[in-house]
């Protein structure tokens, strides 16, 4: 599987045939992102304040592209992208969904690929981000895969091999290979002085 390519600075995208949602109960949130959308020439874009407002335009209309703030009130991103992939009208159960939230920590990351959505982009949201992400998603070799518990693209990815330009690992990194210890073992008492908590004077 060829990597995939980088978005260059000279690299020119028109998305004016694009119909876009934009998904997000804070107002400042949905103008920055019609901002962004609009300046790669997307000229369809719905705007929606709630996860329910969304599932309402979903029912009534096909789109391309639906970008969704994770947490919000109500139903959220995730709830929003689980409900598209399962219980979603046919013309969008399989539109691209990129979910934006302003905290990546594991269990949100797992959240967000269970759910269905395409691609997770952490916040603050930027043009560049935005756009590597559309152009991934339209490059998309995934399947869209659906059983009991899941439907969405296929949550796995191939290997890929290191980053684009680079021929493996770094010249200063540890040696993969694990040799005898070269001191010896702490003893247990020693590991428990390392582990009690110990105040520190501010």
């Amino acid at each position: 599987m060829t990597p995939r390519p980088k978005m260059l600075p000279s690299t020119k995208v028109n998305l004016e045939k694009l119909d876009v949602m934009l998904v997000d109960d804070n107002s400042q949130g949905l103008d920055i992102l019609a901002q962004v959308v609009s300046g790669f020439g997307v000229r369809s874009i719905v705007r929606c304040a709630s996860g329910d407002e969304a599932r309402t335009q979903l029912l009534k209309g096909a789109y391309d592209l639906v970008l969704t703030d994770a947490q919000m009130p109500g139903l959220d991103g995730y709830e929003l992208a689980s409900w598209l992939r399962h219980s979603g009208p046919d013309q969008n159960r399989f539109v691209p969904v990129l979910l934006i939230t302003a905290h990546t920590r594991h269990s949100d990351v797992a959240r967000a690929r269970d759910c269905g959505a395409n691609y997770l982009i952490a916040k603050p949201v930027t043009p560049k981000t935005v756009l590597e992400r559309i152009y991934w998603v339209a490059r998309e070799d995934r399947i869209f895969v659906e059983s009991d518990s899941y439907a969405g693209p296929d949550r796995r990815f191939r290997r890929e091999g290191p980053p684009p330009g680079m021929a493996g690992r770094r010249s200063g990194d540890l040696s993969v290979a694990v040799g005898h210890a070269e001191t010896p073992n702490l003893s247990q008492d020693q590991i428990d002085s390392l582990m009690k908590p110990t105040k520190v004077s501010i």
